[in-house]
């Protein structure tokens, strides 16, 4: 794509739904917003929000579970839906940011610019803007192999106005500014402040290589990205919060398909390493498989928790 084409797209992505927010808290400060259009962004949302955190992090990128076909597409889909990039481009963007975590090399780091406000601008939506982005063929290789991520790759632009045309066929242009407009707003700077706020504020357990922190509120928003530091600590496991304030409203989600059947193999944070590394302020978390499918399936072991190259991926059944 022409690079003033895709800067205009992401800039329009950007200012558009920030717009329509500013509009919308009009019409609601005039009571002028119906209960039908908060139900609609609230619905949305959080399907969308599972896509990003569940489906696009923890399973795409990180591979922390395994999943049937039917639920990944689902998961995926709704990924798509928040107009933060394909799945594909997604995971490569967030495997190179591990790599160089707050290093050159980065693309988001706030800590590589001139002072913290522009830091702090360059992680949240500037690196977006400069059109900064990771190859796959070097960053997700594997994920170009699999046959249903390239096809919600090259299906994406259907997704995303579905995203909104739902909303749009649920409340009309009313459902379409908040469960549409208003959702991809709060969906996009919600995750944008794992990058910006993540990065700078916060609390830090575990001496990663990086500034990566805790944000309990990010981490309710974010439906348990805020634990930032414990992830970078322990980079595969589908958990991600330690304590009531982080609460991780996708491991629920995840502990809840595992239950039913519809995860296996699910990695999280090893329970009898833990302890030690929160006492030590580990730079690293063990995680343990949980879950095997089936009775013959793969013991449970303990594996280093830090992130290394891209795995084989996954033959789903």
């Amino acid at each position: 794509m022409n690079h003033r084409l895709r800067g205009l797209i992401v800039f329009s992505m950007v200012v558009g739904p920030l717009l329509a927010t500013a509009y919308a808290i009009y019409l609601g400060w005039n009571g002028m917003a119906h209960w039908k259009d908060m139900l609609t962004l609230g619905v949305m949302y959080t399907l969308v929000a599972f896509g990003v955190t569940v489906g696009y992090h923890r399973y795409v990128t990180h591979d922390s579970f395994k999943t049937n076909r039917v639920v990944k597409l689902i998961l995926v889909i709704l990924g798509t839906m928040s107009l933060e990039g394909t799945p594909i481009s997604w995971a490569a963007n967030h495997r190179k940011h591990h790599a160089f975590s707050d290093k050159e090399g980065d693309l988001h780091s706030p800590h590589l610019s001139k002072n913290i406000v522009t830091g702090f601008f360059h992680a949240h939506v500037g690196w977006l803007l400069e059109g900064k982005e990771a190859d796959p063929q070097k960053w997700a290789k594997d994920l170009l192999l699999d046959r249903d991520l390239v096809f919600v790759q090259k299906t994406a632009l259907l997704w995303v106005v579905l995203s909104l045309l739902i909303p749009f066929l649920i409340g009309g242009w009313s459902g379409l500014l908040w469960g549409g407009l208003v959702r991809v707003f709060l969906t996009h700077h919600v995750t944008w402040s794992v990058n910006s706020v993540c990065h700078i504020f916060g609390k830090r357990p575990f001496r990663t290589k990086d500034l990566s922190s805790n944000h309990w509120l990010v981490g309710l928003l974010a439906f348990g990205e805020g634990a930032h530091n414990t992830h970078h600590a322990s980079p595969r496991s589908a958990r991600h919060g330690l304590y009531w304030y982080h609460f991780d409203l996708s491991w629920q989600l995840i502990r809840l398909l595992a239950r039913m059947r519809l995860a296996w193999n699910v990695y999280t944070l090893d329970a009898a390493d833990l302890p030690r590394a929160i006492a030590t302020g580990a730079a690293g978390v063990k995680v343990m498989l949980q879950w095997p499918r089936g009775p013959a399936a793969v013991p449970q072991v303990a594996v280093a928790g830090g992130y290394g190259a891209p795995m084989p991926r996954r033959d789903e059944p």
